[in-house]
């Protein structure tokens, strides 16, 4: 059996904080196996994740999911160092499960636990070294690090000191996620769920220009100046532009006219990949941040990607973005995370914490 070399510690990673139960095995910021069962077909009769199914999903597929992971790292329990699991944020009763899980694990081998961010390990993930030629081994975050996280459930933009203790909070939605209104949208447009992939697509058919829809929160009275910043400066808000969205079908079925949906959808996913970009970007230049992450699942959106790199490349910050089946919830990143924690001498939480559904992003570790 492969054993960790000194400094490179062996982390096993669990998350199970929606409709994804993941387990991932990494040495130091090398990927061993990213194992992921996903209970999404379940939900898609139901138009969105219902969380007593994920939970119980979640208990069907966490000791296939392991050995799957084990046998894929060519690794044992008895191998591994330390035992990483999602905290936080996320549902409550689907991370209860990973949370009581990775527990039971960690008093049944003795080995250290650490309770983990979910927010803050999407930013981790982008310290692996995958098969794509990522990160050099030797990799340690800039100094100038911000991370553009897009999800179903958060759009945050964070300033990253230290990945280990020092993650600030810059900007966040104050009602939907990008993630969520696509789902909404979505629906409105009878394209099913999940939302972002069906809009993704109809999209590059559609007129973007057709179409105007708001940007949430562009206007001065929210966004002041450098000097004098508004309250919302680098927030977002969709839940207007959903409303904009329900009017303009509303509209043209009013009229019996056909709703032209592949417009609608190019123009909603315009607006949303717009304003996201403009005020991440916005963020970055005013807080001397040089370098950005984006992650989280909205990030395998190909406007989002295209629209992003465009605006950084003309700011001159640099932007990486993990491959896509890193970028949606998994557990490397939570053993990424937790390589991270474990190689910064930080200790481990053991098993005395609570899952904690809202956990703030400033908190790494509980």
């Amino acid at each position: 059996m492969t054993h960790s070399q000194p400094g490179q510690p062996l982390v096993l990673g669990i998350e199970s904080s929606c409709d994804e139960t993941g387990v991932g095995i990494v040495r130091g910021t090398e990927l061993l196996t990213n194992t992921v069962s996903s209970s999404m077909e379940e939900h898609v009769r139901f138009g969105g994740v219902i969380p007593e199914i994920a939970s119980r999903a979640h208990l069907d597929a966490f000791v296939p999911t392991l050995r799957e992971a084990l046998a894929e790292a060519g690794v044992t329990l008895e191998d591994i160092d330390a035992i990483a699991v999602t905290s936080g944020p996320g549902l409550a009763g689907a991370l209860m499960v990973g949370v009581c899980a990775a527990k039971a694990l960690a008093v049944a081998t003795g080995k250290p636990l650490y309770a983990i961010n979910h927010l803050v390990a999407h930013v981790g993930v982008g310290l692996l070294e995958t098969d794509d030629g990522g990160r050099p081994a030797s990799a340690a975050l800039p100094e100038n690090l911000g991370a553009l996280l897009v999800s179903g459930g958060h759009t945050e933009i964070l300033r990253v000191r230290n990945i280990t203790g020092d993650v600030e909070l810059l900007g966040s939605t104050i009602d939907d996620a990008a993630g969520e209104a696509y789902d909404k949208v979505a629906r409105l447009l009878g394209l099913g769920y999940p939302g972002g992939p069906a809009i993704d697509k109809l999209a590059r058919t559609g007129n973007a220009k057709a179409i105007r829809f708001p940007r949430g929160l562009s206007q001065p009275k929210y966004m002041g100046t450098a000097e004098e910043p508004g309250p919302h400066r680098y927030d977002w808000s969709f839940s207007g532009l959903k409303t904009a969205v329900a009017r303009c079908v509303e509209q043209f079925e009013a009229r019996g006219e056909e709703v032209p949906v592949a417009d609608i959808a190019a123009a909603f996913q315009e607006a949303v990949v717009d304003i996201i970009t403009s005020k991440a970007v916005l963020a970055c230049r005013e807080n001397g941040i040089t370098e950005l992450l984006l992650g989280g699942g909205v990030a395998a959106n190909s406007r989002l990607r295209q629209l992003t790199e465009q605006r950084c490349t003309a700011a001159g910050i640099r932007l990486t973005v993990p491959p896509l089946a890193l970028c949606t919830d998994n557990g490397a990143m939570v053993a990424a995370l937790g390589a991270q924690l474990v190689m910064a001498g930080v200790a481990p939480s053991g098993i005395g914490f609570a899952p904690d559904s809202s956990l703030p992003v400033t908190t790494v570790s509980a």
